[in-house]
Parts: C-alpha cells; sequence; structure tokens
C-alpha cells in the first residue's frame, strides 16, 4: 500500500502513477525554494544598482526616451507603472514602454538598464524581428494560457454534470484542453525569453555606441540581465511541472473512471 491509497480519489490509482505524482509534487516544492532565492538574489541586486548613479547622470525614462527617438519611434510612450514587483514592460498594442515608479526617474544603473531593454524591444518590433512577431501575435495566449485551466474544467465538470449526468467524459475533454493550452502556453515562454535576450544585447550595444553607459556599468547591466533571465528560466522549469502534474491529473481522472 502506498501513501496515498487511503486518501479519497487515489484509492483506485496503480501505486506507479501515486509515485510519479508524488515526485512531481517535490520537485514543484524544490524548484519553487530556488525560485523565491533567486527572487531574493534578484531583489538585492536590483536595489543595489538602483542606488548607484550612472555615469552619464541619465534617468531610466530620459534614456528610453532618448533611444525611442533615435530609432524613429516618438509615436511609443514612455510611462511609469507598477510597483517594485510589478511594471517594466514593452506593449506593441498600447505602444508603451513602461517603468516601475520606483525606477523610471532615478540616474541609476538599473533605471537605465531598464529603460534601454524595454525599448530596445520597441526597436526590435519596428524591424520586424521574427521572433519577436510570434511574441507579439501569440500573446494571449502566453499570459491567459495558464489561467485558462480551471475555468475550462469547471466549464466542462458542469457540461458533463447537467447534461450528460456526469459520464466524466466531458471533464477529460476539457482537462485535456486546458493541458493543451498550457504546453502552448509554455512553448511560448520561451520564444519571450529569446526575445527578452535579443533586446538586452542591443541595449548594450545601443548604449555603448551612443555614450549612454561606460563598458564598466554594461558589464554590471549584464549580471543583472543574467539574473532575470534565470529567474525567468526557473520560472518555464515550474511551468513544466505544473503541466506534467496536471497531466498526472487527468490520468489518475481516467484511471479512477476506468476502474
Amino acid at each position: 500500500m502506498f501513501l496515498f491509497d487511503n486518501l479519497e480519489g487515489f484509492k483506485n490509482v496503480s501505486n506507479e502513477l501515486q509515485w510519479a505524482i508524488f515526485i512531481v509534487m517535490c520537485l514543484i516544492v524544490l524548484v519553487a525554494v530556488v525560485a523565491i532565492v533567486i527572487s531574493i538574489w534578484l531583489s538585492v541586486k536590483y536595489v543595489r544598482f538602483n542606488r548607484k548613479t550612472n555615469s552619464q547622470n541619465i534617468t531610466g525614462g530620459e534614456a528610453a526616451r532618448k533611444i525611442l527617438d533615435d530609432n524613429g519611434l516618438k509615436d511609443i510612450k514612455v510611462s511609469s507603472f507598477g510597483s517594485f514587483l510589478f511594471g517594466n514592460s514593452y506593449s506593441h498594442f498600447f505602444k508603451k514602454v513602461r517603468i516601475r515608479r520606483l525606477t523610471k526617474d532615478k540616474t541609476s544603473l538599473t533605471s537605465l538598464a531598464i529603460g534601454a531593454q524595454k525599448s530596445a524591444l520597441a526597436v526590435l518590433d519596428k524591424e520586424g524581428d521574427k521572433d519577436m512577431k510570434h511574441r507579439i501575435a501569440l500573446t494571449p495566449f502566453i499570459y491567459f494560457g495558464p489561467f485558462a485551466f480551471i475555468p475550462i474544467l469547471v466549464v466542462g465538470f458542469l457540461i458533463d454534470l447537467l447534461v450528460f449526468k456526469f459520464t466524466g467524459t466531458v471533464t477529460i475533454i476539457a482537462a485535456g484542453i486546458g493541458i493543451l493550452l498550457y504546453l502552448i502556453s509554455f512553448i511560448l515562454s520561451i520564444k519571450v525569453l529569446k526575445t527578452e535576450a535579443k533586446a538586452q544585447k542591443r541595449a548594450c550595444e545601443i548604449m555603448l555606441k551612443n555614450g549612454l553607459a561606460t563598458q564598466e556599468e554594461v558589464e554590471m547591466m549584464k549580471k543583472l540581465f543574467k539574473l532575470y533571465n534565470i529567474q525567468y528560466f526557473v520560472d518555464i522549469i515550474l511551468e513544466i511541472l505544473e503541466l506534467i502534474l496536471r497531466i498526472l491529473e487527468l490520468a489518475i481522472e481516467i484511471q479512477s473512471n476506468n476502474n
């Protein structure tokens, strides 16, 4: 008898499937802890560089505005948004570069790095970068795919219960659709990371070319960018594990129904 045998919903599930879901749950906890550590490390670097004035004494908002103007993107607005945890982004649809309120008007390395990198995303967009095009076209799947699983599952369950007197078939189909959207979102997350890395590289090139930062400052910014990328990669791993967990949950549902 396995650990879950006495739990409701696991009584008719094979030991192999129970072991699989137990291992995946343990991995999720482990990776989540790693994600928290990296997030704290990134926050420390972010604050540290946000207290260090850049050599040109230019704010992140001013740097973003200059880069956009120099690349013929005067229609793109630069605005402040969010707080310490949210806000840095580029929106193709709203024609905006958003920088955190606590960062935008500072003359710090962090502010300069963020302003340059987000405006570099707009530059890639204007140049028709292939990866950026795909990212923009598939934005709804990237950000809303993971959140669609529960609503789709609930709708499937209600249809199953009210129309088919709960045979389980519609619920399983709905779960399968939710998992498919989750998988698409995961695949596209890799595309987001690729475009972010491209924008980071382009931002460093622009800053050096236009004298917005010294070589030493650019090297420091690269360390900050690297931490952002590591954090994003860990988040992708979490998404993979969550996807596997949901597939296992679907397998449990199917096995329970068959039994």
